[in-house]
C-alpha cells in the first residue's frame, strides 16, 4: 500500500498483458511478466519506512475494518464464559443440577459442566474445516456474513432449551458459526492493514475476546441472583444483540485485497485498497496491487490450494507453527481464566465477591491486551510469547503451592490472588502474541485453509483440557482447585520450549520476506539476524 507514484500502471494495461492463467488469481508465465516489479517494491519500501503512528493515520478505514471483524470474536467469547458462568450460577444448578452432600447445595455435575464448555468447542471444531474451503471460495465477507446469519438461528435453540441435552446440542450448532469467525478473523485483519499495523489488528482479537468475557460479567453479576429462569434466559437472549448489526457493517466493508488478487480480480483489489486508506496514502493503488501480486507469484502453481498440500514441504512447517500455537493457548493458563468465577468460588469467595472479582479479571485482561500492542510492536512478537508464557509458569507454581499449605483465610485469598494473575498476564504476553504469529506465519495462498486447520487444532486440545479442568476444579471429582497449578504450570513450560525452539520472529517482516525465509528454512532464532533484499524474488 504505497502513495509513491512510480511507473503508474493502470488495471486495464496490467491486465492486457494477461494471455493465458491457471488457477484463478495465480498466472501463469514467468514471474514478474504480469505486474509492475518496480511499484511493487516501491510499495514495500513505503511500507517499511511507514511508522506506526503514519501508518494509523494513513489507512483508518482499515483499522476500523480490522476492529468490525475482530467484534465477531466477543460472541464466541460471550457464550463460552457465559457457560462457565452458569455452571456457578444457583438458579441454573437448581434447575439443571443435582444435590451435592459436599458442598451443601446443588451443583452440576462433572459431567455435565464438561460437557455443556466443551460442545461450544466442538460445533466451532467441525466449522474450522468449513471455514478454510467456503472462505477460499467465496472471500472473507460473504463467509462471515452467512456464518452470522446462521447464529441467529441457532440462538433460538439455546434459549428455548429445556433440558441438559438441548443446551448440549446448541452450543454444538452456536459453535459452527463461531468455527468460521475465528478462521477468518486473523487472517483478514492482518491482510488488510499495512504491515506496522499488523500487530495491534490481529491484537484486537484478543481484547473482544476479554471484552465478551466483561459483558458477560456484568450481565451475570446482574442476574445471577434472581430466583427465577431469567438468571440463564435473559443472558442467553442478549447474544441477539450481535449478529445483525455486525451482518449489515461487514456488508459494507471492503473485502480483503490479498483475496481478490488471489481471485485475478485485480480491479476491484484496486478499488479495495483505495477504500481502507486516505487518498493521499492511496493516491497509486496499483502499486499496492503490484507488491500484493508479487508475493502471490513467490507461492504461484496451477493446483488448486487443498488441506493435503499444508502437510508438504514448508508449508508444513508454517501449518505445524499455527496449529501449536493456537493449541499452547488451552495450555498456559488460560482456562483457568476462562472458569474465572468457578475457581474464585472454590478459593473460598462468596457468590457476589467471586462474580465481581471475574468481572475485574475480563477487565483488566483488556487492558493488558492494549498495554502488549506496545510491547509486540517494539520488543517483537517471539520475544513476548515466549518469556509470557515462562514468566506465567512461575506463577503457576505458586498458585500450587499456595494450594499445598493447607486451608486458611490466607491461603484463599493468595489462590484467588494468583489465579487473578494468571489469567491477567496471558493477556498481557501469549494471548495477544499468538493472534500476531497466527495471522502472519501461514502462506498467502493458503491463509484460509491454515488458519482453519489452526484453530481446529486448538480446539483439539481445548475439549479434553476442558474435561481436565473440570474435574480437577470440581467438588465431587478431584477437588484439586489451586493445586491445578502445577498441572498446568508442566504444560506451559513444554509449549515455551518449543516456542523458543521453532517460532521465529516476524516482526517488521513483509510478507514477501517471510515467504523467502521460510522457503530459504532459516532457523527460527536467526531470523532478526539475516537479511533480505528489496529486490530478492525466490
Amino acid at each position: 500500500m504505497s502513495n509513491v507514484v512510480n511507473e503508474k500502471s493502470t488495471t486495464a494495461e496490467v491486465e492486457a498483458q494477461h494471455t493465458t492463467t491457471g488457477e484463478p488469481g495465480y498466472p501463469a508465465g514467468e514471474k514478474g511478466e504480469h505486474y509492475n516489479r518496480t511499484g511493487a517494491i516501491d510499495a514495500e519500501r513505503v511500507e517499511h519506512d511507514m511508522t506506526v503512528l503514519q501508518a494509523v493515520k494513513a489507512y483508518p478505514a482499515a483499522s476500523w475494518w480490522a476492529f468490525v471483524m475482530s467484534c465477531t470474536i466477543i460472541m464466541e467469547s460471550y457464550c463460552v464464559f457465559l457457560m462457565g458462568q452458569f455452571i456457578a450460577t444457583k438458579q441454573f444448578a437448581r434447575d439443571f443440577g443435582v444435590y451435592s452432600e459436599v458442598a451443601g447445595d446443588y451443583i452440576i455435575e462433572a459431567s455435565w459442566q464438561s460437557a455443556f464448555q466443551c460442545s461450544g468447542p466442538l460445533g466451532a471444531f467441525i466449522g474450522t474445516f468449513l471455514a478454510g474451503p467456503i472462505t477460499s471460495a467465496i472471500g472473507y465477507r460473504w463467509a462471515t456474513i452467512g456464518g452470522l446469519m446462521f447464529l441467529n438461528a441457532f440462538i433460538f435453540v439455546f434459549y428455548f432449551g429445556n433440558s441438559q441435552g438441548v443446551f448440549f446440542a446448541s452450543q454444538i450448532l452456536e459453535g459452527l458459526p463461531w468455527g468460521v469467525f475465528i478462521a477468518n478473523a486473523p487472517a483478514y485483519c492482518s491482510e488488510i492493514v499495512p504491515m506496522r499495523l499488523r500487530a495491534p489488528a490481529t491484537q484486537m482479537l484478543q481484547m473482544f475476546w476479554a471484552i465478551g468475557a466483561i459483558i458477560v460479567g456484568g450481565i451475570t453479576y446482574h442476574y445471577q441472583s434472581k430466583l427465577d429462569s431469567s438468571s440463564y434466559r435473559v443472558p442467553i437472549a442478549l447474544q441477539w444483540m450481535f449478529p445483525t448489526p455486525l451482518a449489515i457493517l461487514l456488508f459494507i466493508a471492503p473485502e480483503s485485497p490479498w483475496w481478490l488478487v488471489r481471485k485475478g480480480r485485480y480491479a476491484e483489489a484496486e478499488k479495495a485498497v483505495s477504500r481502507l486508506g486516505r487518498a493521499s496514502a492511496t493516491d497509486n493503488p496499483a502499486d499496492a496491487v503490484a507488491m500484493i501480486r508479487r508475493t502471490i507469484e513467490l507461492e504461484k502453481t496451477i493446483k488448486k490450494p487443498s488441506l493435503l498440500e499444508l502437510w508438504k514441504g514448508t508449508d508444513c512447517y508454517r501449518t505445524l507453527i499455527v496449529c501449536g500455537v493456537y493449541a499452547s493457548q488451552n495450555l498456559t493458563g488460560n482456562l483457568i481464566a476462562n472458569q474465572a468465577v468457578y475457581f474464585f468460588k472454590q478459593a473460598g469467595m462468596v457468590d457476589d465477591t467471586a462474580f465481581a472479582l471475574g468481572l475485574i479479571t475480563s477487565a483488566l485482561q483488556c487492558v493488558m491486551v492494549m498495554a502488549s500492542w506496545v510491547l509486540t510492536t517494539y520488543l517483537g512478537r517471539r520475544t513476548i510469547y515466549v518469556y509470557g508464557q515462562l514468566i506465567n509458569c512461575v506463577f503457576l507454581v505458586a498458585l500450587g503451592i499456595a494450594a499445598s499449605v493447607g486451608e486458611s483465610k490466607a491461603a484463599s485469598n493468595a489462590q484467588a490472588s494468583l489465579g487473578l494473575i494468571v489469567s491477567v498476564l496471558f493477556c498481557l504476553g501469549p494471548a495477544p502474541a499468538s493472534w500476531v504469529i497466527i495471522g502472519e506465519t501461514s502462506s498467502i495462498r493458503l491463509r484460509p485453509l491454515t488458519t482453519g486447520i489452526g484453530r481446529a487444532a486448538y480446539y483439539l486440545v481445548n475439549i479434553p483440557c476442558i474435561f481436565l479442568a473440570s474435574y480437577m476444579l470440581n467438588d465431587d471429582k478431584w477437588h484439586l482447585g489451586g493445586k491445578s497449578g502445577y498441572v498446568w504450570a508442566a504444560t506451559a513450560f513444554i509449549c515455551t520450549a518449543m516456542a523458543w525452539q521453532w517460532i521465529p520472529e516476524m516482526k517488521s517482516r513483509s510478507y514477501r520476506e517471510i515467504d523467502i525465509l521460510f522457503s530459504r528454512r532459516v532457523q527460527a532464532r536467526k531470523w532478526t539476524k539475516t537479511e533480505v533484499d528489496i529486490n530478492d524474488d525466490e
